[in-house]
């Protein structure tokens, strides 16, 4: 499946909107989207999952990198529009500890890992 990264520069706030599953083969793409904005100092982002199915480990890994150098930069991560699915996989792996994550509109109260 593709993936799509799109930048919206919004106030202070930079929103990337990503769509598609991410997997082996796009997480590549979704680091190469978000590396520019990971070296900003004090910037604000936000990613945007609420058109996001599915993420494997590797995706989880560029979101670690991601939040981690944003924040050695002193900014701030907020994952928004994740579904009950990502929530689940945030929380059983920890992250949502750490990071700020929104839950998306209606959640998939059936889903399953």
């Amino acid at each position: 499946m593709n993936l799509r990264v799109r930048l919206l520069e919004g106030n202070s706030v930079q929103c990337f909107k990503v769509v598609g599953e991410i997997d082996a083969f796009t997480a590549p793409k979704l680091r190469e989207s978000l590396a520019p904005a990971e070296k900003l100092k004090d910037m604000q982002a936000e990613l945007d999952l609420s058109e996001v199915e599915y993420v494997d480990s590797t995706g989880l890994g560029v979101f670690v990198g991601f939040y981690k150098a944003v924040k050695a930069n002193g900014g701030h991560v907020k994952i928004t529009g994740a579904n009950q699915r990502l929530k689940r996989l945030f929380e059983i792996t920890g992250l949502s500890e750490v990071m700020d994550i929104e839950m998306g509109e209606g959640g998939d109260e059936d889903a399953v890992l």
